[in-house]
């Protein structure tokens, strides 16, 4: 059975056919599972999709953002379907291929963790926000430009549950970012995205 995706394409106002842009792919939480298309770039969304949409930043940065809406709740079987969708896109648009991110909080946070382990080949960097992975295959992404978020008080995805992948990629030999907010809950976007040098940290990296 083929599969369909809603998402949502942001193309820089600027676009030049002659020039090479980066992607982000942003992976929404379990809130804004769905089929409406509208739930994944707003409410809980909104600054995942929005920082990098922003005026002043594609003035500096411009780029792509994709953002696919998962119907089923849950990103690692929806991998396969988002590449295509990226795939697509990259027949249609000029996209600089050594540049493409992928970010994501809660379920989302997750999805970033597999996604880069699954295709370390694939992504410059990933920004996953009150997720967790699996630190047995930490060595597969210890080379990528990571920075990761999380709650020290969250109480719907445990704190260990970042602590534990950035442990074991430092023990892998990387050297990712990690920012851990004492108090804050599960909402840790909202601090996030604030993040001083966020933005420009994510563009300067490279595959």
């Amino acid at each position: 059975m083929y599969k369909t995706m809603p998402y949502r394409l942001f193309i820089p106002p600027a676009y030049d056919k002659a020039r090479q842009y980066p992607l982000i792919i942003w992976l929404h939480g379990a809130g804004s599972v769905g089929n409406d298309n509208l739930k994944q770039i707003s409410g809980a969304s909104l600054r995942g999709t929005h920082t990098w949409i922003a005026r002043q930043v594609q003035e500096k940065y411009p780029s792509f953002v994709l953002a696919p809406q998962s119907r089923g709740g849950a990103w690692d079987a929806d991998l396969p379907t988002v590449l295509e969708v990226l795939t697509s896109i990259e027949k249609e648009f000029n996209i600089d291929t050594s540049r493409i991110y992928v970010a994501g909080q809660s379920m989302g946070g997750f999805g970033t963790w597999h996604f880069i382990t699954e295709r370390p080949d694939l992504f410059a960097a990933g920004i996953p926000l009150c997720g967790g992975g699996d630190p047995m295959r930490a060595s597969v992404i210890a080379q990528i430009p990571i920075w990761a978020f999380h709650g020290e008080a969250d109480p719907t995805v445990p704190v260990t549950e970042s602590r534990d992948m950035i442990a074991a990629i430092r023990k892998a030999g990387g050297n990712p970012r990690y920012t851990e907010y004492k108090g804050v809950g599960h909402e840790v976007w909202l601090k996030a995205f604030q993040e001083k040098g966020l933005v420009e940290w994510l563009f300067a990296q490279h595959k």
